[in-house]
């Protein structure tokens, strides 16, 4: 099986989510993770001014980040940034931010619903329907 890309929503803002069958780990968004906790105007300029404070995750973001595809909504596939649990917490790390622990906390539901769903595979055809729901809206 591919691997499936959803949409989490969190406080009425979407995060793309990747789940990596190979690593058997979800994926975010680290522009969506960042957008969250900064309501930056332009990430991608926060998440450059924000290595560059940080030497150490500079010297890791090869390691903690990869690429995925996601398709945008014209339709075509685009490269994305994303990082896994461990690397997205590394980073809310590197970010001085109020919304930093609801977000830890989403995530860790992000990642037990996930647990949920691998011991009741009923709860995984559930959340492909709110998932294709919520890409619909």
């Amino acid at each position: 099986m591919p691997n499936e890309s959803i949409i989490q929503i969190f406080e009425g803002k979407k995060v793309r989510v990747v789940w990596n069958e190979q690593e058997e780990k979800y994926f975010f968004a680290v522009t969506d993770i960042v957008e969250l906790l900064t309501d930056s105007a332009d990430v991608k300029q926060y998440i450059k001014r924000m290595r560059s404070r940080d030497a150490e995750l500079d010297s890791v973001w090869g390691t903690i980040c990869t690429p995925h595809q996601f398709v945008s909504s014209d339709g075509k596939k685009h490269a994305v940034n994303c990082a896994s649990l461990e690397g997205i917490f590394r980073i809310i790390q590197s970010i001085p931010s109020k919304k930093a622990e609801p977000v830890k906390q989403w995530l860790a539901q992000v990642g037990a619903q996930r647990i949920d769903q691998m011991i009741d595979p009923e709860l995984t055809f559930q959340m492909a329907v709110e998932d294709y729901r919520r890409q619909a809206a």
